[in-house]
């Protein structure tokens, strides 16, 4: 097997700058929902084909809605969310699966930390990416790949975004 990279895009890659733009001008409840809603319908899926009976990227998704509707509480949903980051250490050797982990993974923690969210597009991009290829081509099709997932994710995010939000998130990127 070919040495797999663990994510997709780069930081200065003009489709994750025009992302991060998008983002920064959206609160971080619309982030929040975004990435879950994105990792939900698009990313969920992947882990879910080789490990359909394990429930924890599911229930820490279900934790954010949960918080988000202000039934749990922040300390209640973390817990759930760690289970995520066990998920993916578990599912070594399968690229598309850990992949997916990872992004719920980062998903899941925009919650705590609304940088997070850049997350679902590099890992994001990984799984799907994988899962679709494999992980035996070229750098450059994973990145045309990528970009193409990138522009989708902005999309869906475009679709949620409030125009000229009054209290957007503050983010210091450092990267």
């Amino acid at each position: 097997m070919a040495k797999v990279r663990k994510m997709l895009g780069k930081a200065d890659s003009p489709y994750i700058i025009s992302l991060m733009r998008l983002i920064e001008i959206q609160s971080n409840n619309t982030i929040i929902k975004w990435c879950n809603e994105y990792a939900k319908e698009h990313i969920l899926p992947i882990y879910e084909k080789d490990y359909p009976n394990d429930l924890r990227l599911k229930n820490a998704l279900n934790a954010v809605n949960e918080w988000l509707e202000r039934k749990i509480k922040l300390v209640e949903a973390k817990k759930i969310i760690k289970e995520v980051q066990i998920a993916a250490r578990e599912a070594e050797g399968n690229p598309a699966a850990q992949a997916a982990a990872r992004a719920i993974g980062a998903t899941t923690t925009t919650i705590n930390t609304v940088t997070s969210s850049l997350g679902l597009a590099f890992y994001g991009a990984a799984a799907i990416a994988y899962l679709s290829i494999g992980v035996n081509e070229k750098a450059q099709v994973y990145d045309e790949i990528a970009a193409r997932e990138c522009k989708k994710m902005e999309e869906a995010l475009r679709k949620i975004a409030i125009v000229d939000e009054p209290n957007p998130a503050k983010i210091n990127w450092n990267c």
